[in-house]
């Protein structure tokens, strides 16, 4: 329990609700809907949003030219993830009556605002990318593991 408190000081230190770590299962727990941090972060902490939020950061793009441009992703993944984007405000879809119909997004906005802190960790990732792979090696190369 003293780890639990100590821990939550920590976290509160940091600007986050101590409700981020309230474990499943507490009377407390308030998951996403309390902390806001789990809420975004489920959101834009998901691989194939990042990829998105960062092919839109030049500008509008065809569904089509998203799909082409993030290998292995499938079409309902793609779909599924930009109606999510949609809903939270960071991404505008439109849509062209043409044969074919033609569907274009951009990002919104609140969405540029996600530009800067995805370009910090990109470059903390470069940086840091050899120290996290040889910390890799070290910890499968142990023999209690």
């Amino acid at each position: 329990m003293e780890t639990i408190n100590k821990n939550r000081k920590i976290v509160s230190a940091l600007g986050v609700k101590a409700a981020c770590l309230t474990p499943p299962g507490d009377e407390s727990h308030a998951g996403a809907e309390g902390c806001p941090l789990r809420d975004v972060l489920d959101r834009v902490g998901a691989k194939w949003s990042v990829l998105v939020v960062v092919l839109l950061k030049d500008g509008r793009l065809r569904f089509s030219d998203l799909r082409r441009s993030i290998g292995g992703i499938s079409q309902r993944m793609l779909t599924q993830t930009l109606r999510q984007l949609e809903r939270d405000g960071l991404v505008d879809r439109t849509v062209y009556p043409s044969v074919p119909v033609r569907v274009e997004y951009e990002l919104t906005a609140l969405g540029r605002t996600l530009i800067g802190p995805l370009e910090t960790l990109a470059q903390w990732a470069e940086g840091h990318r050899g120290a996290i792979l040889s910390a890799r090696a070290a910890y499968d190369s142990r023999g209690d593991v």
